[in-house]
């Protein structure tokens, strides 16, 4: 078998086999194959697409190019999620304590964020003594006893993703839906979960920018999922604004924290709970109504928010930070935004004129992730240094009116002039209607 026939025979708009691909695969794990020629299929693979099955064959022998995670010793089912990114997202945070008051395991491994989204292992290691890198004994170990574990991805775990991944970043073959879902999949495969639920983010604030796009993601990824004998189902969030009202790391840990407490914003409450009931149905251990219900039951006494406690404890964090916010640190500044006189969004003018406010008709959340990054809270480069403690308070969303002496948003900062920068950043996010905007449910789709 020739790495020249493989290219050829894609390129003309032909199927590879079971046999070609993982050739393929094998080759630019061990460095047989040269890039130029790895980029040469990957390009081919780009113009021509792959169906399902050539898909799925990509996804086993990626997830298979390294180390894959063996949870036999876990007590029953174990169930992953993956989101597909966005601004706000805590969403792990909430459920894994969720499943775990409900005796099922979740074993997760997250990653780190980068440009104008969030990691979850960022999140988690603003926690005080936190622990992301647990051996493989340690991390099953958690999962049994507390019954949710999350840490970073190992550098072995699908190793051709990451190289190939890097070649597509600089040959412009990113956006295939072939090539995101085997790159997403394959991590998720190597992780050894028995079902997978997959919340695939839609909007300006997530990776896939409309609907349609989303969609056609998620029903790759499901395909591919359960083709490889994972059951594997999938919602379509929306990301046209960011999800609940703190975007930042100790931020976002302490609105999951106010969530597991009954208390958090309803759109972040809702699509969490979503989330958590899909994860109970795949796993089998019950119905929509029956899933929902018992959601509510360990929110409300208590159960869920001292999983969390068990969760942090057991990786080394303070668990103290449920009953003391304050043990996560503060920001130096706080810094109001306000949509001034000189904001003028399609004609509609911020003034002492409109006595009764302006609706807030739609948000830039990208904008939003990208003052979280500017103020030192996010990433630019895989290197950069994390403030845990900076971040943005949304005070208004898509469709609640503000009027001239509220603000927008308030910034947490370190810097004066880093805060300045992200607040121009935010004012220009959002754009402002005398007419009331048509609000998008958070839950747009369900794919399974």
């Amino acid at each position: 078998m020739h790495i020249i026939d493989i290219i050829k025979k894609k390129r003309d708009g032909g199927k590879l086999t079971k046999d070609e691909i993982e050739f393929f695969v094998k080759g630019v794990t061990d460095g047989s194959i040269p890039d130029y020629q790895a980029s040469s299929l990957l390009m081919a693979i780009y113009l021509n697409g792959m169906d399902i099955e050539e898909t799925t064959f990509l996804t086993i022998a990626m997830a298979e190019s390294g180390d894959m995670l063996d949870l036999s010793a876990i007590n029953g089912t174990v169930i992953d999620k993956h989101s597909t990114g966005g601004v706000g997202d805590k969403t792990t945070l909430i459920i894994g304590p969720i499943l775990a008051a409900l005796g099922v395991h979740t074993a997760k491994m997250s990653g780190r964020g980068l440009g104008h989204t969030g990691g979850t292992v960022d999140k988690l290691e603003s926690i005080p003594g936190f622990r992301s890198d647990l051996s493989e004994e340690e991390f099953i170990n958690t999962v049994n006893t507390v019954g949710f574990s999350d840490i970073s991805q190992t550098k072995s775990l699908a190793p051709a993703d990451k190289i190939l991944y890097a070649l597509r970043d600089v040959t412009g073959t990113v956006e295939n839906y072939s090539l995101i879902a085997s790159s997403i999949m394959s991590k998720k495969l190597a992780a050894g979960a028995d079902g997978i639920v997959l919340d695939v983010k839609t909007g300006n604030g997530a990776f896939m920018k409309d609907e349609d796009s989303s969609e056609k993601l998620a029903k790759v990824m499901v395909d591919i999922g359960n083709n490889a004998g994972r059951k594997t189902v999938a919602l379509i969030t929306d990301m046209n604004e960011p999800l609940g009202r703190y975007v930042g790391n100790t931020l976002e840990v302490m609105e999951a924290i106010e969530v597991l407490k009954g208390r958090g914003e309803e759109r972040l409450t809702e699509v969490s709970k979503a989330l958590a009931v899909e994860m109970l149905k795949v796993a089998g251990v019950s119905d929509s109504e029956k899933a929902s219900a018992d959601v509510e039951r360990v929110i409300k006494d208590g159960a869920a928010l001292q999983k969390f406690r068990d969760f942090v404890s057991a990786q080394g964090g303070n668990p103290d930070i449920t009953e003391d916010l304050s043990l996560l640190g503060e920001a130096k500044y706080k810094v109001d935004v306000y949509l001034t006189d000189s904001t003028d969004k399609e004609g509609c003018v911020m003034s002492d004129d409109n006595i009764n406010g302006v609706y807030i008709s739609a948000c830039d959340t990208e904008k939003i992730g990208l003052a979280v990054t500017a103020l030192g809270g996010g990433r630019e480069k895989l290197d950069d240094v994390i403030d845990p403690v900076v971040g943005i308070e949304i005070r208004k969303r898509i469709g609640e009116t503000i009027s001239k002496d509220e603000p927008i948003a308030v910034i947490y900062a370190n810097n004066k002039e880093k805060a300045e920068e992200a607040a121009g950043l935010v004012k220009s996010a959002y754009t402002i209607s005398l007419e009331k905007p048509v609000t998008r449910e958070p839950i747009i789709k369900r794919i399974s």
